[in-house]
């Protein structure tokens, strides 16, 4: 009989492969589709183009329509240069607490979702219970894009998509979208004593963040519409988080690189802001050309994440508040795949166990009520299906 311990020992099987971003995830593919057919459950792979890694998605339960997906990511971010006080690799119990890498962000919930697929078929569910395990959610939310195509396209048409990043099962409508970009500078090196002669790429690159800053200011000093009220913070923002260039102090900066990413309200258009960075790009640019005709910027698109926008009487909604008896407003300024779901048309909200608080960090863990909460969600929603 499937219970909460069986719940336990799939998450410990999930935390032990090391799947961050940058490697590939098949070990635990291969563990979750063995898991999946010793239950009978075929499951279907979607790889990346370079085939080393897969999107995984399966339907337990007849093949009808009205069904529900429980949609995680598989993928984790790294523990290098954390202070970890245990083993990242290991699910450890201390404190009411389960201590392991992604245990929180958020193979807590997909331990549970793959631990529901028996209780479902042993309910005999009348509307299947679908789960999708993505990849790349970390490095831009990316990766499931084709894995969402194939699901609308070849499985049951679902009533309702549960994206079970951590919320505290708490019901969350809306997030913001998120654009990025890798920005690339290419100036031409001279001493730095002749500087007007060279172009320095690290401070024609201090002009793009300079920008940055200026419309971080704008933006914070506008009213925000009806549809960003609710964030924090209400506006969009213009982050650049890392930067690289240059060869030494007296030489003016031949390359440098960054990356900048906005995460955009609804309520305004993401291509609004890109066309707007495009044009600050092209200034600079031209700025530099004038001196040096070799210098460019070049611009690459990293990521490109859809909002998730509330719905009206969306189906998900009202399903999620049923099982938790969560009646609040609540929205985040993080971007998930929520937002591709919602936009191939599924009713899409946010709802997992854990606090996004712990994503990310050293001694990163889920509180054991919330593992417990979580399950208490899958097995009421089972029994949803088989009604």
């Amino acid at each position: 009989m499937t219970d909460i311990a069986e719940a336990r020992r799939i998450l410990e099987a999930l935390v032990a492969f090391p799947t961050v971003s940058r490697d590939s995830n098949l070990a635990l593919v291969d563990w979750a589709e063995d898991y999946l057919a010793g239950h009978g459950v075929a499951a279907h792979r979607v790889w990346n183009s370079g085939r080393s890694k897969a999107n995984l998605w399966c339907s337990a339960g007849p093949a009808v329509a009205g069904g529900v997906v429980l949609s995680g990511h598989s993928d984790v971010v790294p523990v290098e240069g954390q202070g970890w006080a245990t083993d990242p690799w290991r699910v450890t119990e201390r404190g009411g607490r389960l201590y392991g890498r992604g245990t929180c962000d958020m193979k807590g919930f997909v331990a549970l979702a793959l631990a529901a697929v028996p209780l479902a078929l042993k309910a005999g569910v009348r509307r299947p219970l679908q789960i999708a395990l993505s990849i790349d959610e970390e490095i831009g939310c990316m990766g499931c894009l084709p894995m969402v195509a194939e699901i609308a396209a070849k499985a049951p048409r679902a009533a309702a998509v549960i994206v079970g990043e951590p919320s505290r099962m708490e019901v969350v409508t809306g997030h913001k979208g998120g654009l990025g970009f890798d920005t690339a500078v290419r100036g031409f090196p001279v001493h730095s004593s002749m500087m007007h002669r060279g172009v320095n790429a690290v401070m024609e690159a201090a002009k793009l963040i300079d920008w940055a800053n200026a419309q971080n200011d704008a933006n914070r000093s506008k009213p925000p519409g009806p549809l960003a009220a609710a964030f924090d913070p209400p506006w969009t923002t213009v982050h650049v988080g890392q930067i690289s260039g240059g060869t030494a102090h007296n030489i003016t900066a031949e390359h440098c690189i960054m990356g900048l990413d906005f995460r955009v309200v609804p309520g305004e258009n993401p291509e609004d802001w890109a066309r707007a960075w495009q044009a600050k790009v092209a200034e600079v640019e031209a700025g530099m050309r004038a001196v040096r005709p070799e210098a460019a910027i070049t611009l690459t698109r990293s990521f490109d994440v859809p909002p998730l926008v509330p719905e009206a009487d969306g189906r998900a909604e009202a399903l999620a508040r049923a099982i938790t008896g969560d009646n609040g407003t609540h929205v985040v300024s993080y971007g998930t795949e929520a937002g591709f779901f919602q936009r191939a048309g599924f009713s899409t909200v946010i709802c997992g166990p854990g606090d996004i608080a712990q994503a990310h960090q050293a001694d990163e863990y889920i509180e054991m009520t919330q593992f417990e909460a979580g399950w208490h969600f899958m097995q009421t929603l089972v029994a949803e299906l088989a009604r």
